[in-house]
Formats: structure tokens, C-alpha cells, sequence
């Protein structure tokens, strides 16, 4: 159940949905990625959650990684390995409450990649996407959803904006959006934000233009 500010209560124009650990799971995946590659280059596994890929390389230069050919090398595994993508709790069925041209997928994967993993989990495939390519600056910057916003023709303050990671609340935080975070991965380090487990207790509401969070 929702945990702080009763969204039940509000009135929004959109709903913006991060999607790795926000709508699907895709920690299994990610993990045997990144920690593979990481193992193979002899270092740490870097914090990549929530970031763009090319983001996370580049804070990788002072220790030899060339970002770019990492960058690469990363992209090309992730959409290999899809195995143990899954739909978090209830995402199917609130996604499909949700008016289309009212919801937009912001995520910090590559288009080719979030598309992959969104059928792989047996999501609704959504009519709008921002995807890593999309923005000059990736989360933890506001652009992404601020792009999602535009993309909906909505007032980013009017947005409600579904997040699990510490850089995609901060992003939607910045853009000036409503943020609820889903803790069914445990992602997030954030504290004193609204959260929900995942979707199975929330329901949608649309009268007009406007969306409201309801309980199930």
C-alpha cells in the first residue's frame, strides 16, 4: 500500500514509468552482465542502476576503460541475455487501465534493448518511449522525463512518475513530477518518498484528462 502522500487524492495528466525494476525485473540479467564484464576487465562491478550505459562508462576512464568500446560490449550482451526477465507484480494489468497516449515508458536503456526486454516480460508494448538515446543527459538529470513529458503533450508537474533507483527519483524529482517508487527490487537508497511494493493493490481512475491512483 502506499506508504506517505495519498495520491489517491491527486489529479495527474500522465503517468511516466521507468521500466527496469519500475514495471519488469531485470536484475538477473544485469547482474550476470554487468558482474560478468566487470569480472573479465578486473574490476568492481560499477553502480549502474538506473543510468544510461554510456554514463556509467564514462565514470570508468580512471581505471583504463575505454567507454566507448565498454559502452558497446555491454549493450550487445544485454540483448542476449534475456533470460529471467519478468513483469513486476500487477504491471500488466495497471499499464493496461492506463488510456493510451497517457503513458509514456522514460528509461535509461537503449530503444533496441528496452523494447526486447518489455515483450520479453509479456508487457503492453507502450506507444511512447524515451530510451537512452533520446537525451543528451541521462538521469539523474531532469531531461529524460521532461522529454516524456512532451512526448505526452502534459505538464511535467502534472506527472506522476513510477521510479525504483536513487538517479530516476532524483530525475523526476528535478523535472518537477509526482514520484511514487516501487520497492519490489529493493533499488532504492531514498528515503521519505510515497511506495508501493508493486502494483497488485493499485488501481487507475480516468475522468476527463485527468488520471487518479486508486486502491484495489
Amino acid at each position: 500500500m502506499l506508504t506517505s502522500t495519498p495520491f489517491e487524492s491527486q489529479r495527474f495528466g500522465a503517468f511516466l514509468f521507468d521500466m527496469d525494476g519500475t514495471i519488469l525485473d531485470s536484475s538477473a540479467a544485469s547482474e550476470r552482465v554487468w558482474g560478468g564484464w566487470a569480472r573479465e576487465n578486473g574490476i568492481p562491478t560499477p553502480p549502474y542502476h538506473g543510468r544510461r550505459v554510456e554514463d556509467t562508462m564514462a565514470d570508468l576512464r580512471s581505471v583504463g576503460i575505454d567507454p566507448v568500446k565498454g559502452a558497446a560490449e555491454i549493450t550487445e550482451r544485454e540483448l542476449a541475455d534475456l533470460a529471467g526477465v519478468v513483469a513486476i507484480p500487477g504491471a500488466a494489468e495497471f499499464l493496461d487501465m492506463v488510456p493510451t497516449g497517457r503513458w509514456a515508458v522514460v528509461t535509461s536503456a537503449p530503444k533496441q534493448l528496452a523494447l526486447r526486454r518489455i515483450a520479453a516480460a509479456g508487457l503492453p508494448l507502450p506507444k511512447a518511449i524515451i530510451a537512452a538515446e533520446d537525451v543528451t543527459r541521462g538521469k539523474p538529470k531532469p531531461d529524460p522525463f521532461l522529454a516524456g513529458a512532451r512526448l505526452l503533450s502534459a505538464d511535467p508537474k502534472r506527472c506522476l512518475v513510477f521510479e525504483d533507483a536513487d538517479a530516476g527519483i532524483h530525475a523526476g524529482e528535478a523535472a518537477g513530477a509526482s514520484v511514487l517508487v516501487i520497492t519490489h527490487t529493493n533499488s532504492a537508497t531514498l528515503k521519505g518518498r510515497p511506495t508501493s511494493p508493486d502494483y497488485t493493490l493499485l488501481g487507475v481512475r480516468a475522468t476527463g484528462d485527468a488520471l487518479m491512483i486508486k486502491a484495489v
